[in-house]
């Protein structure tokens, strides 16, 4: 079974980037979305953004403007980019991908924004 890893997370201060990226260890067939999701202690999961089939990108409000999702094909990679980064987008980043058939999720990665 295809399994996705995340790598990329750590510690940055506010104001700092970072790129995180997904890598699936084989070829997922009739991919319909690919998410970033995260997760901040005591909080729901909640969605951070979407890259949907054909191409169409989607965010949270608080991210718009900040983080950038992306894929490479070739690579079956997923990445977040993520620029100006604030404490408040501290949280486990997990990325999920979807087909007509089965979600996927990945361990996650911890993303710690602090000075």
């Amino acid at each position: 079974q295809v399994q996705l890893v995340e790598s990329g997370g750590g510690l940055v201060q506010p104001g700092g980037s970072l790129r995180l990226s997904c890598v699936a260890s084989g070829t997922i067939a009739g991919i319909g979305i690919m998410d970033w999701y995260r997760q901040a202690p005591g909080k729901q999961r909640e969605l951070v953004a979407r890259l949907a089939r054909g191409g169409s990108t989607n965010y949270a409000d608080y991210v718009k403007g900040r983080f950038t999702i992306s894929s490479d094909n070739d690579k079956n990679t997923v990445y977040l980019q993520m620029n100006s980064l604030k404490p408040e987008d501290t949280a486990v980043y997990y990325c999920m991908v979807a087909t007509t058939s089965y979600t996927y999720w990945g361990q996650g990665t911890q993303v710690t924004v602090s000075s």
